[in-house]
């Protein structure tokens, strides 16, 4: 055993649930907004798998983008109000572009979208007039495919000279209230998963289809939190990169149940920051 599957071996840790993609035969689809009458919101099903969550902290230094598809940092924000979108735009993306830039000597960023959520229990997400909920299935928000669709679909005028670079998706999650037990996110070593975990499936919205990666289990997958996470730290999350000699290129992850939270906690807010993180060609 290498030096640092030991290490990840004798980390602290919970055992909780995560929900997979169970296998299926058709391609797998979800609607990102109101399905059709008559239509399903999912043709897929979930299977629930019991795995150990390690306690990242331990290890945060030794952890990175292009190795294990994460990075933990200390960011205290100047946002006074994350509910308030035009702030989020004028402050927070400015503060998430320096970040980016420091921890993965990008060149460029284009900040494309955020979510903001925040758990009201027995709530379906999308539901009418309620906030965005945690997302509770591993995944992976954008595909090999999708990932460099996305520059052609937001910077069309430059999208092939930026895609002669290397282009990474990178979302900035922290929470907004902490320290944070009810729901926190858990991320996969992205080198712990197999291509053939990774299946595309198709996300619809009313203006278009995307492609995300739903993820099937796998015993070696190698699962991490931020246990009491507080508003002054942020996980980065790696889900594309077109870069095809690094370790780490696709990284799932999910809202969980932490089975040692009290049952008094708050529920969790967060918001994520979905980056477009360019490099030029050598």
């Amino acid at each position: 055993m290498s030096l640092e599957a030991q290490l990840i071996a004798g980390l602290p840790h919970v055992q909780a649930e995560l929900r997979y993609l169970a296998p299926m035969t058709d391609r797998p689809r979800n609607y990102a907004d109101e399905p059709p009458a008559g239509v399903s919101r999912t043709n897929t099903e979930r299977e629930t798998h019991r795995v150990a969550i390690r306690n990242l902290r331990p290890i945060a230094t030794r952890l990175s983008l292009d190795t294990h598809g994460i990075a933990h940092v200390q960011h205290r924000s100047a946002v006074r109000d994350f509910y308030d979108d035009e702030e989020v735009r004028r402050v927070y993306y400015a503060e998430v572009e320096q970040v980016l830039k420091q921890v993965t000597g990008a060149d460029r960023v284009h900040i494309f979208d955020h979510t903001v959520r925040r758990r009201i229990p027995d709530t379906e997400d999308y539901q009418r007039d309620a906030p965005r909920q945690p997302a509770w299935s591993v995944h992976v928000g954008h595909t090999a495919r999708s990932g460099p669709q996305r520059v052609r679909d937001l910077l069309p005028d430059e999208a092939e000279e930026l895609l002669k670079g290397r282009l990474q998706v990178i979302n900035l999650w922290r929470p907004i209230r902490g320290p944070v037990e009810d729901a926190p996110l858990a991320v996969c070593d992205a080198s712990s998963v197999a291509a053939g975990d990774l299946v595309p499936s198709d996300l619809v919205y009313h203006h278009r289809v995307g492609e995300t990666y739903s993820v099937t289990f796998n015993p070696a997958h190698r699962w991490f939190y931020v246990p009491q996470m507080q508003p002054e730290e942020a996980l980065l999350l790696k889900c594309v990169d077109t870069a095809a000699n690094v370790p780490a290129r696709f990284t799932p992850h999910s809202a969980f149940l932490d089975p040692t939270a009290s049952p008094s906690a708050p529920l969790r807010e967060s918001i994520e920051v979905r980056s477009l993180v360019f490099h030029k060609a050598a």
